[in-house]
Order: structure tokens, then C-alpha cells, then sequence
């Protein structure tokens, strides 16, 4: 085997074939966070000069002399072949001593156990525990199977693979609730469109005002401008739109039409000719009389929307990552006034449709909390959203540091310990 510094090209090819294949392991996600101040470099295996195991190593000078390395989601390698799991270690080893590193971060992109809906363990369904106790003979330090987000990237996430499934059987095994949602959009003529960069500062604000009520520090714009100019296709913006004024339109006709219902109602019930169910006339019109007094509040409600906020509305957007075999939601947001029109159903389930319709095997909802049975965890709610989808939890093995100077390892620990809590 060789270890080998590879080219753009090379890097590329490798990273689609190869298991553990994900959107951060690329040349375009080393170019974006060349902007954040690391540098990228492209390192492998190779083995009769087939390549056998790739990683973008990120590197972050810290203190002028010393660097630190990150292999975001891990390497991309057949991990149950130790041999060239301790091979590409001693490599990389090496590779960053002789860089002054500090130590190599991973966090593979590898099922720790298989598990259900409910976040159940599959018995004899896939466990990659035998890995963790190889990378720990080799040094690396397990940082915990933590069932929070405290990771650099979610150690918990909620997928529904899509392999030679049409659009009817993955609505057929939804929640019933979340079909009803989906179906209650699509009756408002809820729109979901892609946005382009001159129309970026729609999706900062959305995440302005989620951040602000989930009490986190959102990325700046200039992030997000270097996502889609860098990312390109593989990064896509989404957006979901309602035309309020449509459905205001749409709502008074509908009380015209139960208007007519109820009359037509009220006068078979006096119409002593006709021999009419009276019990079941009655509840009829008590139901025609309760559904348009609701519809009518919805008019005076949807006239205030239109008065403060205009004739159209924007209800929440999410950030799609498009690589490989794989959709997945990256992160998103909503405004919470708009809540009632639950753009997070329409917004998922457009993209579903769009992976089906194109080719993707593996729909990733992402992030979730791996903590099942606490329902006030502050992400239960959203594993409960995601779940309505249909789908299964993963678990993945977690982060892993493989230290190369001690020293330095304790006193970055420390610092960075203190820097999360100044920044919280």
C-alpha cells in the first residue's frame, strides 16, 4: 500500500465510489471552508495504483506554529479492513506531526447499530461496534456517545431510503397526521421554489428569526453567499411561499358554497312534501353553521395577514445538501407566526418527490436527539416531525481525536472549553 497526496481529480473520482461517500468529504466543502481559514488537503491509499481510501484533512492553524486537523465525517474507506485502517492512521499521522498538529479529529459517516423508527436496536441488523474498539487500539479517543447535537456534526439523524419506492407507498406509510398536513398545504396552494443568490437575504432572515427563538448564534450572510457560490448545484436553497391573497379569495368562496348547502338544507327540513331524515338534517346545518363561522374567522384573519405583511407570504425555507445517492436537509427555518401553515411538511415532501423523480436513494432528514424517551428534550419535537415521514433513526459511531502532541491536546481542551462557555 501507498500513501499518496492526491490531485482534484483523483480526489473526486475516489470520494463517489468509495463507502462512507458524503457531501463533506469534497473538493467543493475543502474550497468552502478554505474561506473559514483552513486549509484543505487531499490524502489517500493506494494499492496497485487503485485507490483504496481518500480524506479531505482540514487544517486550522492555531498559535502561529501548531495546527489542528479535522476529517469531516471521517475517511472514506472500507472501515472493517483493519489493516488499511492502521496503515492510513500511522499515515496521517505523520502526515500532520510534521505539520506540528496537535491531533486529528474524525467523526465517520458509519452506523454505529442499526435501529427502527422508534430508535429501537434491530436484532442482527448492522453493528459497526467492532470499529470503535479498532480506532481506540489505535489510539483515538472516543469522545462519547453523546444523544445531544454537542458533536461537530449530529451523531443522530432520522432517514428514509427511497430505493425503488414510488411517491403513493412513501405516502402510504406516513403518519396520518403528517398526509393531513400535506394534503391541507397543497389545498392552500402552498409553493415551493429554489432561490438563487440575488435572493439570499430571504433565507438569512428566515434563520435570523429562528435563531432568535431558538436562542442559537446563526452563520452570517457571507457564509451563506460563499455556500451557494462554491457549492453550486450541490447546494440548493428552498423555500416555501403562499399567495395569502389566493387563499382569502378561495375561503370566501367557500362560504358562499356552504351558504348554499345550508339553505338548500334548511329547506328540505321545512319542505313537508319530502320525507326527510329531521335528526340528520339538523346536524347537517349545525355543521355548515360551525364550519363558516370558522371559515369567516379565517377570512378576518387572513385580511390582517394581508394588511401587515402583503398579498404574499414567505413561511420557512431549508438549506438541501444534492451529492452523490443522497438528499439531505441540512438546516433550515421557519417564521413563527406562520406556524399554522406547517411549511416544514410541504417543504420535505417536495423534496422527497424530487429525489424519486431524479435518481437518490436516501432521503437524510438529519439532525435529531437521541434521547427517545426524555419528551422534554427541546429536539424531541423535531425527531416526532421527522418521524411522521416515515423512515428510520441512525446512529453514527461518533467523533474520534487521535492525538499526536499531549501537551498541546490538554491545553487546547481547556481553552476550548472555556470559549464555548464565553460563547454561550
Amino acid at each position: 500500500m501507498e500513501f499518496s497526496k492526491l490531485n482534484e481529480e483523483e480526489f473526486k473520482v475516489a470520494a463517489l465510489k468509495l463507502p462512507c461517500s458524503n457531501f463533506y468529504q469534497t473538493v467543493k466543502w475543502g474550497k468552502l471552508k478554505q474561506k473559514n481559514g483552513w486549509i484543505s488537503h487531499f490524502l489517500g491509499v493506494k494499492k496497485k495504483k487503485e485507490i483504496i481510501a481518500v480524506t479531505l484533512l482540514l487544517e486550522k492553524k492555531i498559535l502561529k506554529r501548531y495546527s489542528i486537523f479535522y476529517a469531516p465525517r471521517g475517511y472514506l474507506m472500507d472501515y472493517q479492513n483493519r489493516e488499511l485502517l492502521e496503515f492510513f492512521t500511522d499515515e496521517l499521522k505523520k502526515f500532520a506531526k510534521n505539520k506540528k498538529g496537535i491531533f486529528i479529529k474524525i467523526d465517520p459517516y458509519l452506523i454505529h447499530k442499526e435501529r427502527d423508527i422508534e430508535g429501537n436496536i434491530i436484532p442482527n441488523g448492522i453493528d459497526n461496534s467492532n470499529v470503535i474498539e479498532y480506532l481506540k487500539k489505535l489510539n483515538y479517543i472516543h469522545t462519547g456517545f453523546n444523544l445531544s447535537q454537542e458533536n461537530m456534526q449530529p451523531r443522530w439523524a432520522f432517514a428514509l431510503n427511497l430505493e425503488g419506492k414510488t411517491e403513493q407507498e412513501i405516502l402510504d406509510n406516513m403518519e396520518r397526521k403528517t398526509r393531513q398536513l400535506i394534503n391541507k398545504n397543497e389545498r392552500y396552494n402552498i409553493e415551493v421554489r429554489e432561490i438563487k443568490e440575488e435572493e439570499l437575504a430571504i433565507f438569512k432572515d428566515i434563520m435570523n428569526h429562528t435563531s432568535e427563538r431558538r436562542d442559537f448564534v446563526d452563520r452570517p450572510f457571507e457564509y451563506y453567499k460563499n455556500m451557494l457560490e462554491i457549492l453550486k448545484e450541490n447546494a440548493k436553497i428552498y423555500i416555501a411561499e403562499l399567495n395569502i391573497e389566493n387563499l382569502l379569495e378561495k375561503t370566501k368562496k367557500e362560504i358562499e358554497d356552504n351558504k348554499k348547502e345550508l339553505k338548500e338544507e334548511e329547506e328540505k327540513l321545512q319542505d313537508k312534501t319530502k320525507i326527510v331524515n329531521t335528526n340528520k338534517a339538523k346536524r347537517k346545518i349545525e355543521e355548515l353553521k360551525k364550519l363558516n363561522a370558522t371559515f369567516e374567522e379565517k377570512i378576518i384573519h387572513y385580511q390582517k395577514i394581508i394588511d401587515t405583511d402583503g398579498k404574499r407570504i414567505i413561511l420557512g425555507g431549508i438549506i438541501f445538501m444534492i451529492y452523490n445517492k443522497e438528499i439531505l436537509a441540512l438546516f433550515g427555518g421557519n417564521y413563527d407566526k406562520y406556524k399554522e401553515f406547517s411549511s416544514f411538511y410541504t417543504l420535505h415532501w417536495e423534496l422527497i418527490k424530487y429525489a424519486l423523480h431524479n435518481g437518490y436513494n436516501k432521503y437524510n432528514f438529519y439532525g435529531i436527539s437521541g434521547d427517545f424517551n426524555n419528551k422534554n428534550d427541546e429536539l424531541h419535537g423535531l425527531y416526532e416531525c421527522k418521524k411522521g415521514f416515515g423512515g428510520q433513526v441512525e446512529e453514527y459511531i461518533g467523533e474520534f481525536d487521535l492525538i499526536i502532541n499531549k501537551f498541546m491536546y490538554f491545553m487546547y481542551k481547556k481553552s476550548f472549553a472555556i470559549y464555548k462557555k464565553l460563547k454561550k
